[in-house]
């Protein structure tokens, strides 16, 4: 059962949270990479996106906590489904946030449209290799891109104002004494008060940079090529 809803959207520092999270005792924490790890949970989430199922409480089975999209694209869904849980709004400045995603998450994304003949082989191997995975573009459509931001992730106007609005919706719905609006840049004492815990004697962790985003990718494809998960 959840006891953590993560309502911000990626590359707000959830990564940073998660390990925060699993550093805190709410692990395990379900987030975007949790998918790309397990392939078959593609799956899940695609009939989740598609509407033919969303079975939260086998969906999240074994994790005590969920961030990150595609879990905080039905982050009212989850709140009410689970009343008990916190909720957690990582925030970040909406013009650094932009930039982050839209050269990371959205730029994968609008790639995937104009695919080279090299990527093309290198998408056909892992559907071979690893039939689920090869549905996560799909998926991330249908939970992100599409329900999220209507499919127009080419329209920084939109994009800024989507997340500016989902800011808002979040802080009016869920109430303040449940409700967490965090900036990982805060570190420790904001998030161990809300939930009730020490602070660590160790630095808050980073887990945000591009770089080391951009790099992962390579290796994940590899790996799902030559082992078939």
């Amino acid at each position: 059962m959840l006891e953590v809803i993560g309502a911000g959207f990626g590359r707000t520092g959830t990564a940073s949270l998660k390990a925060a999270l699993d550093r805190l005792g709410h692990g395990p924490c379900h987030h975007m990479s949790t998918i790309i790890a397990e392939p078959r949970r593609v799956r899940q989430w695609l009939d989740v996106g598609e509407g033919r199922a969303a079975d939260w409480d086998a969906l999240f089975d074994g994790f005590r906590a969920a961030i990150d999209w595609p879990a905080a694209s039905y982050w009212r869904e989850l709140a009410a489904h689970y009343p008990d849980a916190k909720v957690i709004l990582t925030v970040r400045d909406p013009e650094r946030w932009y930039g982050s995603v839209s050269s990371t998450i959205f730029a994968r994304a609008l790639a995937e449209r104009r695919l080279p003949l090299r990527r093309r082989i290198v998408r056909w191997l892992v559907a071979r290799r690893s039939p689920d995975f090869a549905l996560y573009p799909r998926m991330a459509r249908a939970t992100v891109f599409d329900r999220v931001f209507g499919g127009r992730i080419d329209d920084r106007e939109h994009v800024l104002g989507v997340f500016e609005r989902h800011i808002a919706e979040v802080k009016e719905a869920i109430p303040a004494e449940r409700l967490l609006v965090f900036d990982v840049r805060d570190g420790w004492e904001p998030l161990c008060a809300f939930l009730g815990v020490p602070v660590p004697d160790e630095p808050f962790p980073e887990s945000n940079e591009r770089a080391a985003w951009h790099r992962k990718r390579p290796r994940r494809l590899a790996r799902l090529i030559l082992r078939g998960r």
